[in-house]
């Protein structure tokens, strides 16, 4: 996202949290979220796609709400002003066409108006339909959590994105031999898939009571949050956007100091650091190990710098709009073992795969017998961080980099487990030998997972693999 862009989405949320007092803000801010996912999402090869993905976003998302609301939802008033304003800001927006205003809401014209009004009507209808006929169901959720998945799914492979932008182009007419995997730029799906499975989950287990579908539209494409997190609990959020408070100079000033920070991170720190950062391109082109070491270091501080910026910049909006996101980063590369870098890298989103996938595994493999604890946690490390690799994209280097992790947190949990006590004895009050420990811990820390943005950075396995043998000098 460029610097115009971010100060437009601060200058936002500056204006919405003054001029849209009490109630009015949760309105103002459903309107403006939305006009933001089409003035977000770029310009794509596939005609209009531009604004069907937002279009289908926002479709998506009232369809999981619809399959975990009762019928009870028709009788509020604040859910028929929720769909109206959307179905209005959409329509609005699908009216520039006739007045060439391409760029400033969409990157390209929108697409003929009476195909606009033919989906939303198709979505409304639906979401009616699903509403008022179908009551919350573990069966029925489970479905629109598959279809969610393979969504997901299809848009993080390949191969099967391949596949469905050949399909997107033939409907539109356009030439095949141009379709790239690269083509469905289906900008914050990632984000909007794990929030809204988040919910159903929560509603499946009883952990989350009827939601209005205005509360359900701001929490999923809150727009200082949509494209790279963090990663918000509907339950903590909606306290937020329900207790508006007027702007207060202390958290103005509050806001301003995390967003200078990010903003240095991000356009300072981390784009100059893109200027020697591993790639796939410089990675084939180095010659010496002495060069490939320095732009690997400089990757893994220019993914930090750039993640953390962002999510710096997010957390500052949030506070301007009255809301306190969570953090996301804390420290990580000072970390002197790999869980406790796991436990600061990324943390909505570790969070997030720990209570949905690892604690549910755990309990339910202590439960067979036959398992030994070790085998527990093998299997429980392992399949967390290949979901998170996964999560990434559907490749075969995210897979190796989840698998890395999965395995170092493994063997880090079995060398904490037999070394643990005797570290503790021999450290006991001597604190300079604890010390070379603690900054032993961090340096091979850093280094694993240094090594580990090798698989993350690079798009072919055999490009990963010359990497390795290039930097410690194998073959030379």
């Amino acid at each position: 996202m460029s610097l115009f862009k971010i100060l437009i989405l601060i200058l936002a949320g500056l204006l919405i949290r003054v001029l849209f007092p009490g109630e009015k803000r949760k309105w103002a801010l459903l309107v403006i979220s939305i006009v933001m996912i089409f003035w977000l999402q770029p310009a794509l090869p596939i005609r209009n796609m531009d604004f069907w993905f937002p279009v289908a976003t926002l479709g998506v998302i009232c369809l999981t709400w619809a399959l975990s609301s009762g019928s009870e939802q028709l009788l509020l008033r604040s859910n028929w002003l929720a769909a109206g304003l959307t179905l209005l800001t959409v329509l609005s927006i699908g009216l520039t066409r006739f007045i060439s205003l391409e760029g400033l809401v969409t990157a390209t014209r929108p697409p003929q108006f009476h195909l606009v009004l033919l989906v939303l009507l198709g979505f409304t209808l639906i979401t009616y339909l699903l509403v008022r006929f179908t009551p919350p169901s573990e069966t029925l959720i489970g479905m629109g959590m598959l279809l969610l998945l393979i969504l997901f799914l299809i848009l993080k492979t390949p191969l099967l994105s391949y596949y469905a932008s050949l399909g997107l182009r033939n409907l539109m007419g356009q030439d095949l031999a141009l379709t790239q995997s690269t083509d469905l730029g289906w900008l914050g799906f990632s984000y909007v898939a794990f929030r809204l499975i988040h919910t159903l989950l929560d509603k499946i287990n009883g952990r989350l009571d009827h939601i209005e579908l205005g509360e359900y539209l701001v929490y999923t494409i809150f727009f200082p949050a949509f494209m790279a997190g963090p990663l918000d609990r509907l339950q903590r959020f909606r306290k937020d956007l329900n207790s508006p408070q007027p702007l207060h100079s202390g958290e103005l000033l509050q806001s301003g100091e995390r967003l200078a920070i990010g903003l240095f991170r991000k356009f300072i720190l981390a784009d100059a650091l893109a200027l020697i950062a591993l790639s796939g391109t410089n990675a084939q082109q180095v010659q010496t190990s002495g060069w490939l070491w320095v732009m690997l270091i400089a990757y893994a501080f220019q993914i930090f710098f750039d993640f953390a910026g962002y999510t710096d910049i997010a957390i500052g909006t949030g506070m301007l709009l009255g809301f306190q996101l969570p953090e996301n980063f804390n420290q990580p590369y000072r970390k002197p073992n790999l869980a406790l870098f796991w436990n600061s890298w990324h943390m909505t989103l570790t969070q997030w795969v720990r209570s949905y996938l690892f604690f549910p595994l755990t309990r339910a493999l202590r439960k067979e017998d036959k398992l030994s604890a070790p085998l527990i946690i093998f299997i429980t490390q392992m399949l967390t961080m290949l979901v998170i690799g996964l999560w990434h994209g559907v490749t075969r280097n995210f897979l190796i980099w989840g698998a890395w992790h999965g395995i170092g947190l493994f063997v880090h949990n079995r060398w904490s487990a037999f070394a643990g006590p005797k570290v503790a004895e021999l450290t006991q009050n001597r604190p300079t030998l604890t010390g070379i420990f603690k900054v032993s811990g961090i340096l091979l820390t850093f280094l694993f997972v240094s090594l580990g943005w090798v698989w993350f950075a690079l798009p072919t396995t055999s490009l990963a693999l010359a990497t390795f043998a290039k930097l410690f000098g194998i073959g030379s």
